[in-house]
C-alpha cells in the first residue's frame, strides 16, 4: 500500500481559514503518525506533474489560464476558486502524485495507493470550479487510457458533493463504470447528480447517481446499498478510483451529511475486495473533500486501514 505524503501536496490550498487549507493534509498526518499503519505502507514523496498530463484531461485554454493566473498571484478561477501564486504548480503536484500511483499500481509495485490531497472532482474540461483547479479524478481516467491501455474503469465517489466534472467528462462513456452517493444537489452545490442522470446514449444505465436528503445518516446509505452491489455485480472493471470525500461525515461546516466514518470503512472494505476478485486489487483512494478538520483525518484513517488490511 502506497502513501503520497509531504507538503509539496499540503501546499494545494487556499490560505488559513479557508475550507481547503493546506492543514488539510497536516491534520491527517498527525493522525496517521499516531496509528500503526507506519509498518503496513510504502511513504511516497509527491510528484510533481507536468503540463501534458493536465492535457489529457482538460483543454489548452484552461491549462494555460490557470499557468497564467497563477503567475500573476492574484484573481479568481471560477466564483468559489481563488489563485495565489504558484498555485499552477500546487495543482500539478496533486496531479503528478495521482499519476505517479496510477503507473506505481498498473507495473505492480503496489496494488493500492492513497493520495489525501486529490480527488478535486468538480473542475470540467474547460474550466475549474468548487475549490478545483485541475480534475485529477479525470485525468486518472484518462491516462489509464492513453497510456496504460485501460477500458474498463469504476469511479466510486462518496464524498457529499455530486462528482460533475467526472460524470459530465464521462457521461457518454460505456467503459466509465460511475457510482455516486451525494447530498442531494436541489440544497448543496453543484446542483446536479439526480438520480435519472444515468448516462448518455452508449452509456445509458452505466452510472448510478444517489442523491440523499440533507441529515442522510449511515441508515439512508445502508438502505441503498443493496442497489450499488446490484449495479457492480456483473462489473469487470480494470482499475478502480475511490474518491473518499469525508465532508459526508456528521459535523462538517460545508454540507448537511451524517455519516459516521462507517461508511467510507465499509466502501473501502468491500471496494478491496472487489477489486481482488475483478482487477488484480487494482485500487486507487484519492481523499476529495472534508472540512472538518479532525474528523476528516479519522476518516482517512478508516479508509487507509481498510485498505491495507492483508487478504488471507
Amino acid at each position: 500500500m502506497y502513501l503520497y505524503a509531504g507538503q509539496a501536496l499540503a501546499r494545494y490550498g487556499f490560505g488559513d481559514g479557508h475550507p481547503l487549507g493546506p492543514d488539510r493534509f497536516d491534520a491527517f498526518w498527525h493522525a496517521f503518525l499516531a496509528t500503526d499503519l507506519a509498518d503496513q505502507v510504502t511513504i511516497m514523496e509527491p510528484v510533481t506533474g507536468r503540463r501534458e498530463d493536465a492535457l489529457l484531461f482538460h483543454s489548452h485554454s484552461h491549462v494555460d489560464r490557470v499557468r497564467d493566473l497563477s503567475a500573476r498571484g492574484s484573481g479568481m478561477l471560477d466564483m468559489d476558486t481563488p489563485v495565489f501564486p504558484g498555485v499552477y504548480e500546487a495543482a500539478l503536484v496533486v496531479v503528478g502524485s495521482v499519476l505517479d500511483a496510477v503507473r506505481q499500481i498498473m507495473q505492480g509495485a503496489t496494488r493500492r495507493a492513497f493520495v489525501p490531497i486529490a480527488g478535486l472532482h468538480h473542475a470540467s474540461r474547460a474550466a475549474s470550479a468548487g475549490f478545483c483547479v485541475f480534475n485529477d479524478c479525470g485525468i486518472a481516467i484518462e491516462a489509464l487510457r492513453q497510456r496504460h491501455g485501460v477500458r474498463k474503469v469504476l469511479y466510486f465517489d462518496i464524498d457529499a458533493h455530486h462528482a460533475d466534472g467526472v460524470y459530465y467528462g464521462f457521461q457518454d462513456d460505456p467503459d466509465l463504470r460511475f457510482v455516486d452517493v451525494h447530498e442531494d444537489g436541489r440544497y448543496l452545490y453543484p446542483g446536479t447528480g439526480d438520480a435519472t442522470e444515468t448516462g448518455l446514449g452508449p452509456a445509458q444505465g452505466c452510472k448510478l447517481n444517489i442523491p440523499l436528503p440533507p441529515g442522510a445518516d449511515d441508515e439512508h446509505f445502508f438502505k441503498h446499498w443493496p442497489e450499488i452491489e446490484q449495479f457492480l455485480e456483473a462489473e469487470q472493471p480494470e482499475f478502480i478510483i475511490l474518491q473518499c470525500g469525508a465532508d459526508s461525515v456528521a459535523g462538517d461546516p460545508l454540507t448537511h451529511m451524517q455519516f459516521s466514518s462507517r461508511v467510507h470503512r465499509h466502501v473501502a472494505s468491500y471496494l478491496r475486495s472487489f477489486a481482488e476478485a475483478r482487477c488484480q486489487g487494482r485500487i486507487l483512494a484519492l481523499g476529495g473533500g472534508g472540512y472538518n478538520r479532525a474528523h476528516t483525518a479519522t476518516t482517512w484513517i478508516e479508509t487507509l486501514t481498510a485498505l491495507c488490511v492483508t487478504d488471507a
